[in-house]
């Protein structure tokens, strides 16, 4: 059974929801999920995951949320690299804002400089156009995780 690591960043509750429900949907495809809500390096490291997916919101001026920036930090100090590990980003954010998206924008850089590899482009979904941000990221995963 494949492992995934669901590493969430979350602000008001919202991307921590899409974490659970995407944890739920994963686990019924038959993959092995670890939902990080307070991600530690080293946990996520020992977990020895085949893919990492990060569900993150973005907070003040493109800011990633106070329970995932440590993580974030960690994996920018110490560089492990992800050779032959996948992964995928969904971004939640609110597009009348200049850095929409921000964070999520900020970790998927730094998995692609640490050598993951992108499973599939970015979701981003806009506050200003979806109230339940679950109805799109379900699906989304759904696909890209169905045959994989």
């Amino acid at each position: 059974m494949a492992k995934i690591a669901l590493i969430v960043g979350s602000v008001y509750g919202g991307a921590q929801y899409v974490a659970e429900q995407a944890q739920s949907l994963l686990a019924g495809l038959g993959y092995e999920v670890m939902l990080y809500e307070e991600p530690v390096l080293d946990e996520v490291l020992a977990f020895d995951a085949k893919v990492w997916l990060v569900i993150t919101s973005t907070t003040g001026q493109g800011d990633i949320p106070d329970n995932l920036l440590p993580f974030y930090l960690e994996v920018k100090n110490r560089f492990p690299l992800l050779n032959g590990k996948q992964f995928a980003v969904i971004a939640l954010g609110d597009s009348s804002y200049e850095t929409y998206c921000g964070a999520g924008e900020q970790l998927q850089e730094l998995l692609a400089e640490i050598q993951g590899t992108e499973l599939a482009p970015m979701l981003r979904i806009d506050a200003c156009e979806t109230l339940e941000p679950e109805t799109l990221a379900l699906p989304w995963l759904e696909q890209q995780f169905k045959n994989s």
